[in-house]
């Protein structure tokens, strides 16, 4: 008999995604939503409000990622924060635009 095997290997994305928010807080919980939603790396710049996120796109997806980030309080590209989250946030938190 003869065994074939096939290794394959983990596919890394990496892609940017617009995040609303302000200050060091939001980097922190922005990041960590996105880790939590299966990114490996996740960096958000408070000054471009871009979320730099690389992920194993066999685990995750990119609308996942938004997701979570948005289930914690904070708009993405695609969708916009949890209301009840968003009134949670510390103050320096709460950006403008958002009721």
């Amino acid at each position: 008999m003869l065994f074939v095997s096939t290794l394959l290997s983990a596919q890394s994305t990496t892609e940017t995604i617009k995040v609303s928010g302000n200050c060091g807080r939001c980097q922190k919980h922005i990041e960590k939503a996105a880790l939590a939603a299966g990114a490996e790396k996740a960096s958000w710049n408070k000054k471009t409000k871009i979320l730099t996120v690389t992920y194993d796109a066999s685990k995750t997806t990119n609308d996942a990622i938004q997701k979570k980030v948005a289930s914690v309080g904070y708009d993405t590209e695609k969708f916009v924060g949890d209301e009840n989250a968003y009134k949670n946030l510390d103050e320096c938190c709460q950006y403008d635009g958002k009721k």
